[in-house]
């Protein structure tokens, strides 16, 4: 993986900001790019190393090896990052230690490996060989952090990064819009984002976005549920979502679903499951 030409940027609030908030910084900016749908290619390999490498540090911090594996289904691109963030902030008793217990858990049989996963063995079950081999290097990983600082040396790396941009928001958002612009299939990523967006939304929401097509009215938000409100003498959960006509609520009956004005009760549009 080669280095793109795209700068390292930080906000100027991390200027004389701690370690961690020099990560954060870093990171929040990669999220915002990401937002934005610029990929992989359209931002600093080095800010991608040390967000991977932060990320790796969260998730083995809340759930072990078995967490960032669970929260990272397609590993081959993000170890990349990982591996190169470690080696070049100098954190190279991480690198090994990643690299062996990436090795041990890539070995595990398929029933080792959902039970390392799962990790919840009872009392009376004893885990493997394989699967105790992994819960000690985690133990290990743990233990390695008071010697070598992640985030320490993934700051001073960030701070030492050639030609490192230092932006307020309003340049940061400058800086990104333009290079947003310069994507040249923008609206296919978009409807692409919209797409996975969509696949991912709870039913509530595809419903609302269903009966705001009805009505031909345009989804701003959904703002609460209320698991107290009051139809037809009866308190069911109606979900309140904001449109650009206006503010209404979402209720569901055993076959269909409401979009009704808060105020006036009127029925604005209505919706079959089956259709939804």
């Amino acid at each position: 993986m080669t280095i793109n030409e795209q700068p390292v940027i930080l906000t100027k609030d991390s200027i004389e900001a701690s370690d961690a908030d020099v990560v954060d910084a870093n990171v929040n900016v990669v999220n915002e790019m990401y937002e934005e749908l610029l990929n992989h290619e359209e931002i600093a390999s080095n800010a991608l190393r040390s967000y991977f490498v932060d990320y790796y540090l969260t998730q083995a911090l809340s759930g072990g090896f078995a967490q960032y594996v669970f929260t990272v289904p397609e590993r081959e691109e993000v170890d990349t990052f990982v591996r190169e963030g470690l080696e070049a902030m100098g954190a190279t008793r991480h690198l090994e230690l990643f690299n062996r217990t990436a090795a041990a858990f890539d070995a595990l049989s398929e029933e080792d490996a959902e039970a390392y996963l799962d990790g919840d063995l009872d009392e009376s079950d004893e885990a493997s060989e394989p699967v105790a081999e992994l819960e000690a290097l985690d133990g290990e990983f743990e233990s390695l952090l008071e010697t070598e600082d992640i985030i320490a040396l993934s700051a001073a790396w960030l701070r030492g990064q050639e030609g490192l941009l230092y932006l307020d928001e309003d340049e940061l958002k400058a800086h990104i819009a333009e290079r947003v612009a310069l994507i040249p299939d923008l609206e296919e990523r978009k409807a692409e984002a919209a797409e996975a967006e969509l696949e991912n939304a709870p039913e509530f929401e595809l419903i609302i976005r269903e009966l705001c097509d009805v009505a031909g009215y345009q989804l701003d938000k959904i703002t609460m549920g209320d698991p107290n409100f009051e139809h037809d003498g009866e308190t069911v959960l109606a979900w309140h979502f904001s449109t650009d006509h206006g503010n209404y609520i979402m209720i569901e009956e055993d076959e269909e679903a409401f979009m009704i004005h808060p105020e006036t009760k009127e029925i604005i549009a209505a919706v079959e499951f089956e259709d939804a």
